[in-house]
């Protein structure tokens, strides 16, 4: 398979945010504020556009509800003259407001009108990708590292020969009801790289161990995914199939299902991500302690 550089992201931001009620009611989830190391306070979307521009991409979708794309879009459009004027005083903040539009002018949206899970929401943007790999970031999580793990995922996909390529991290036993787990073999010239045999969502204890093990890991430890994917081309492919047969998991069209058919047919790569941090903003207690990590780190 080509590989090819990618230049285009997604952000999903169409979730209901509802452990978050009754706050998300007024503000969806991902427009919750976030000050970052330098002191601004930015919505918790906007450092995904920040992190996937420095790491070379030049197209971002972000995957919407029915009409949440015009407050995103007043939100990057940034303050009228009279303001702008105001933040004048504010160098560092009326720098902001001016990158703001330059912003807007890489974004465009997906309309998901109605939820029916993680893979559905994906395959909203099938139009946007054409034909194209993309960077898939979760839009209520936030990373960060000494690398930037956008930027490793994108020069991961060099080594892929085409193949998808997802960030993954080590997890406990506790947290396997959490994340996709993968099985696999490191690659003996690049360690951090993993040729997966085996995909499973939210795995039970049993099955993991039995099944979901790669080498130079501790007893009870495992690879999970961390947020991120590059995923090839094939992968709308596949959700088209599982949207038309509907297959599902758990009443929804799980992208976990659909990476493991990738898997099985094409190969699959992971990278362990071994420096790099995951912020989770998805619980409240959660999103208390990320906001203290993230600011301080």
């Amino acid at each position: 398979m080509k590989t090819v550089r990618p230049r285009k992201a997604v952000v999903p931001v169409a979730g209901l945010g509802t452990r978050h009620f009754p706050a998300s009611h007024a503000v969806k989830k991902e427009l919750f504020p976030v000050v970052g190391r330098d002191g601004i306070n930015r919505p918790l979307f906007h450092y995904h556009l920040i992190e996937l521009l420095d790491a070379g991409i030049d197209e971002i979708c972000m995957i919407v509800q029915p009409g949440e794309d015009a407050t995103i879009r007043a939100y990057l459009a940034g303050p009228g003259g009279e303001y702008l004027r105001r933040l004048e005083k504010y160098p560092i903040l009326h720098k902001e407001a001016r990158s703001m539009a330059n912003l807007s002018e890489l974004v465009s949206f997906a309309i998901q009108h109605e939820q029916e899970g993680y893979g559905h929401a994906v395959y909203q943007t099938r139009d946007f990708a054409a034909g194209e790999p993309i960077l898939l970031c979760l839009g209520d999580h936030l990373f960060r590292g000494p690398l930037s793990p956008y930027r490793e995922l994108v020069e991961a996909g060099a080594l892929s020969d085409g193949k998808s390529v997802s960030a993954v991290n080590r997890i406990s036993s506790e947290e396997l009801r959490g994340y996709g787990t993968i099985a696999g073999t490191r690659q003996k010239d690049h360690q951090r790289i993993i040729d997966v045999s085996l995909i499973i969502e939210k795995p039970e204890i049993h099955l993991a161990r039995e099944k979901l093990r790669v080498d130079g890991l501790e007893e009870d430890v495992f690879l999970g995914w961390f947020g991120m994917h590059l995923l090839s081309p094939s992968i709308y492919v596949i959700l088209e199939e599982m949207i038309r047969d509907n297959i599902r998991d758990s009443g929804e069209f799980q992208l976990t299902r659909a990476q493991e058919i990738q898997r099985q047919r094409e190969g699959y790569i992971a990278l362990e991500m071994t420096t790099a941090e995951r912020f989770d903003f998805g619980l409240p207690d959660d999103y208390l302690k990320s906001l203290v990590a993230f600011r301080k780190q």
